[in-house]
């Protein structure tokens, strides 16, 4: 069982690998999506130092928080959309009988679908992240916490877009209501979590868990306590059990719609 689940994981990096390598056979193109990418997320600073230049601190957080926040936010989309991105747009797959050449590949279905594509301008939002951290609050324990909560952040939101793209199987325009959800999610991430009260809150970290994918771990950056990470990592193991389970639920359910086409 280990030599298989090693296997497909072989396979999966390298479907990444050489997504990447396409990518790259223009480096301009490359490198500019990745340039750009980096100088309109830091446009943001502009946004947040006026803010913060009228008041000291907003919804609880200071600026060094504030910046925290985006770089975490920005590094667990970008590993996300560099690893995953096809989960980002599973729907259309399901909706336009797409998954017909999945089906009839030898690696795992799932992870051969959302290892088919990648974002390289993600790769901008991961390195962003990386630099925020460096510049605003760099230390040894923090960067061990941030990677890791990179991971897990990058895993829940993947899980999330997978369990509502899955959606489709079983609803018409389900992917309105699921893209929305995922767009939601990410665009909630980039402020304060002090500003939401009552039901938004609990909102944010049950129906739309963004709580758990960033602000908890923001909290937990300041103030480390085990618990709160088992939390976290059991919140983030069932959220991908759920989708897992709900795709190859509604996989059952997926009609062909006879295409012709091939993937190598």
């Amino acid at each position: 069982m280990s030599t298989v689940v090693k296997n497909q994981l072989r396979v999966c990096l390298l479907s990444v690998k050489y997504n990447i390598m396409r990518e790259m056979l223009n480096k301009v193109t490359f490198l500019t999506n990745i340039i750009f990418m980096m100088l309109n997320n830091a446009a943001f600073l502009i946004q947040w130092a006026i803010l913060f230049r009228l008041k000291e601190d907003i919804g609880g957080y200071t600026l060094r928080e504030v910046m925290l926040l985006w770089a975490l936010s920005a590094s667990s989309y970008g590993l996300a959309h560099l690893l995953f991105a096809r989960a980002f747009s599973l729907s259309d797959l399901i909706i336009n009988g797409k998954l017909d050449s999945y089906l009839v590949q030898p690696k795992n279905v799932l992870l051969g679908i959302i290892t088919s594509s990648t974002s390289t301008s993600s790769i901008g939002d991961l390195l962003y992240g990386l630099v925020i951290l460096c510049v605003f609050c760099f230390s040894f324990r923090n960067l061990v916490l941030f990677l890791l909560f990179t991971i897990t952040g990058a895993t829940i939101l993947t899980s999330y877009a997978l369990f509502m793209g899955s959606l489709s199987f079983w609803f018409v325009r389900a992917d309105l209501f699921g893209n929305n959800l995922v767009n939601g999610m990410i665009n909630f991430s980039t402020y304060p979590d002090g500003i939401f009260k009552g039901v938004v809150k609990f909102i944010l970290y049950l129906i739309i868990p963004t709580g758990m994918s960033i602000y908890l771990p923001i909290h937990l950056m300041q103030d480390f306590h085990w618990g709160q990470l088992f939390l976290l990592l059991g919140f983030m193991t069932l959220l991908l059990a759920i989708a897992v389970f709900s795709f190859y639920r509604g996989l059952k359910r997926y009609t062909s719609s006879n295409l012709m086409g091939a993937r190598t």
